[in-house]
C-alpha cells in the first residue's frame, strides 16, 4: 500500500460458515459462480486483512443464497447464517460487520428476517442476490421488503447469482455472467423508479456495477423517467460501487468517470477470489494514480459515512 493509504474497509469479504457449506453440499452444490467453495476461519481472514491493509470487513455470504426451493428451510438456515455472522462480529466488533443474509424470494420471510437481524442482531446492512430464482431487484414482487429496508435507512449490498439461463461452455459465471447480472440488476431497479420511492436506501452493486459504468450512456435512456440520457445517468450514479475484482488500470478509469466520488467503496472478494488475486487487485488500485483525497475516500471514508459504527480512526 502507499505509505498514505489509510487502513481500508472492505465491503466485499465473504463468510463461508461451515454448517452453511455442508448444508449446500446437501443439495447437491460444491460451488458458487464456477468455482468450489472455499474454507474460512477468522484466522486465515485475519491473515488476508493484514496482507492488504484491511481494519474492517462487513461480511456477507454469497450465491447460490439460501433459497433451494422450500420457504421454511430457506428461513431457518438465514437464522443459522445470520446467528453464525453476528457471532462472530459480537467477537470481533472492530474488525468485522455483517450483511445479513434474506431467504428471497420469500418475501414474507425475507422482511420477517430482516426486521430480526437489523433490530436484534444489529446487522450493519443486508445482502440480496441480484436475481433470485430469477426475479430481479426491482420487481414489483419486492416492493414491500425495499419499504421495510427503506424506512431503517438500510445499506443493501447487491452480489450477482446465477443468469437465470443456461451457462455457455468454457465460460464460468464469475468471469462474465456475474458482470451481466448485477447489470441487470441495476437497470431494473432504476427502470422501476425505486431508487426515488426509496431514497434512504444506499445500494451497493459489486464488481464495480458490473458493465454499467462502461455501458451507462447506452443503457441511460431505458432507465431514465423521461426517456432521456440525463435523467438515467442521474438515477444511476445513486448507486454505489465496489471495487472488488475491478481495480484494474482499464476498469478504474471507467469507474472514476462515472460514479459518484462519494459512492466508491472498496472490496477484496476474499476468499472466492483467493489471497493471491485479492491482493493483485489491491494492488493495482494502490498503484492507479489519484488524489489523496479520492484514496482517502475509496479505502475508507466513503464506507466510513454507510457504517458509523466501523468508523474507528482515520
Amino acid at each position: 500500500m502507499p505509505t498514505n493509504a489509510p487502513p481500508r474497509i472492505d465491503t466485499h469479504q465473504h463468510v463461508v460458515p461451515p454448517f452453511y457449506a455442508r448444508w449446500l453440499n446437501q443439495h447437491g452444490i460444491d460451488h458458487a459462480g464456477g468455482r468450489q467453495f472455499p474454507s474460512w476461519s477468522t484466522e486465515s481472514a485475519f491473515d488476508l486483512m493484514e496482507a492488504a491493509g484491511i481494519a474492517t470487513a462487513v461480511l456477507s455470504i454469497s450465491t447460490p443464497g439460501l433459497h433451494m426451493g422450500d420457504d421454511a428451510e430457506a428461513r431457518d438456515m438465514a437464522r443459522q447464517v445470520n446467528t453464525f455472522l453476528a457471532e462472530v462480529t459480537a467477537r470481533h466488533p472492530e474488525r468485522f460487520g455483517f450483511f445479513a443474509a434474506l431467504p428471497l424470494p420469500d418475501v414474507d420471510g425475507a422482511i420477517s428476517e430482516a426486521r430480526y437481524a437489523l433490530d436484534v442482531l444489529k446487522a450493519d446492512g443486508v445482502l440480496m442476490l441480484a436475481n433470485a430464482g430469477g426475479i430481479y431487484l426491482g420487481d414489483p414482487a419486492w416492493e414491500p421488503l425495499m419499504a421495510e429496508l427503506n424506512e431503517r435507512q438500510a445499506v443493501v449490498f447487491v452480489h450477482p447469482s446465477a443468469l437465470p439461463c443456461p451457462e455457455v461452455p468454457g465460460v464460468p459465471p464469475f468471469a462474465a455472467d456475474f458482470l451481466l447480472d448485477t447489470t441487470r440488476a441495476a437497470i431494473r431497479y432504476a427502470q422501476s423508479g425505486s431508487l426515488e420511492r426509496f431514497p434512504d436506501l444506499k445500494v451497493i452493486l459489486s464488481h464495480a456495477g458490473g458493465f454499467l459504468p462502461y455501458a451507462a450512456e447506452r443503457v441511460a435512456r431505458i432507465c431514465s423517467p423521461d426517456g432521456l440520457n440525463p435523467g438515467g445517468i442521474a438515477r444511476l450514479r445513486q448507486f454505489y460501487f465496489d471495487t472488488a475484482l475491478s481495480s484494474s488500470p482499464y476498469a478504474l478509469p471507467s469507474l472514476l468517470a462515472f460514479a459518484d466520488p462519494t459512492h466508491i467503496t472498496f472490496g477484496s472478494d476474499w476468499p472466492f477470489a483467493p489471497k493471491e488475486r485479492s491482493l493483485y487487485f489491491a494492488g493495482m488500485l494502490d498503484g492507479y494514480p489519484m488524489p489523496d483525497g479520492l484514496r482517502h475516500a475509496i479505502h475508507r471514508g466513503n464506507a466510513q459515512a454507510l457504517f458509523p459504527r466501523l468508523a474507528g480512526p482515520p
